[in-house]
């Protein structure tokens, strides 16, 4: 029988998660995609900086260089004519994963990953204004400034769950005030912060009950997700949302106007 080989590929689970995340790095193997890059950056990080490093790319399902590149690509973008960016990292540094914080477009991007039973990013509702496709894994959605939408994740290992969360967001106008939250650029007004599958179960079995009344989600007066969010926290049951209080909240959402 052959013995185990010494060094793991990136996706495969690591026998000692620990001891994986203390771990020096590597020098990782040129393929033909790296082939391109040429230039070497090198900085010096915490250990803890380090292992918070190698936690995000696992979930992400991406190599550490893979998500470092994309991150500087997105936060240093080329420009078209620039003549000391040319082939593979001009190419990569205009198609960066995430638009820049201070994007130009006003829109709030979220960006989506799905890995089945393993790291499963999606949105149960919200008016969509841009969805663009990055890879069969990963893709980013867009929304308008005042558009709500809900966004789920859950992501599991060889151990279990390791994060199961749903926010319900509202997209803010550029220059706006914001909170802050992980995969969503530049961020957004929080209405709604969940955590732990019972409860993130509850959250859309009731978003699916507002659906059989007749009401569509992205429409549901903003106090009624701080509403839920407070109940559930507190460990009670959130109110109903009927057709006559969506109606009201119209009526009174009119009036402000």
């Amino acid at each position: 029988m052959s013995g185990r080989a010494p060094k793991r590929g990136f996706a495969s689970r690591p026998a000692d998660p620990e001891r994986w995340i203390k771990a020096s790095d590597a020098p990782p193997a040129r393929d033909a995609d790296a082939a391109g890059f040429t230039a070497r950056l090198t900085i010096d990080v915490t250990p803890e900086l380090r292992g918070r490093i190698k936690i995000a790319a696992f979930r992400r399902g991406q190599t550490v260089a893979g998500m470092l590149r994309d991150l500087l690509a997105r936060e240093f973008p080329a420009d078209e004519g620039d003549p000391l960016m040319t082939g593979t990292a001009a190419s990569r540094a205009r198609g960066g994963p995430m638009p820049s914080a201070n994007s130009p477009d006003a829109l709030t991007h979220v960006e989506l990953t799905w890995i089945e039973n393993r790291i499963e990013y999606w949105i149960r509702f919200g008016r969509q204004a841009g969805d663009r496709i990055l890879d069969r894994r990963r893709r980013v959605v867009s929304f308008r400034p005042g558009a709500i939408f809900a966004f789920v994740r859950w992501a599991a290992n060889d151990f279990g769950t390791v994060i199961s969360r749903i926010d319900i967001v509202r997209a803010v106008d550029a220059g706006a005030a914001y909170q802050t939250l992980p995969f969503v650029r530049p961020g957004g007004e929080i209405l709604l912060k969940i955590e732990g599958w019972p409860k993130v179960e509850k959250v859309l079995l009731h978003i699916d009950a507002v659906e059989a009344a007749g009401v569509d989600p992205c429409d549901v007066a903003p106090d009624h997700w701080r509403h839920v969010a407070h109940r559930m926290n507190a460990g009670h049951e959130p109110r109903s949302y009927t057709f006559a209080r969506h109606q009201a909240w119209l009526k009174r959402r009119k009036i402000e106007q």
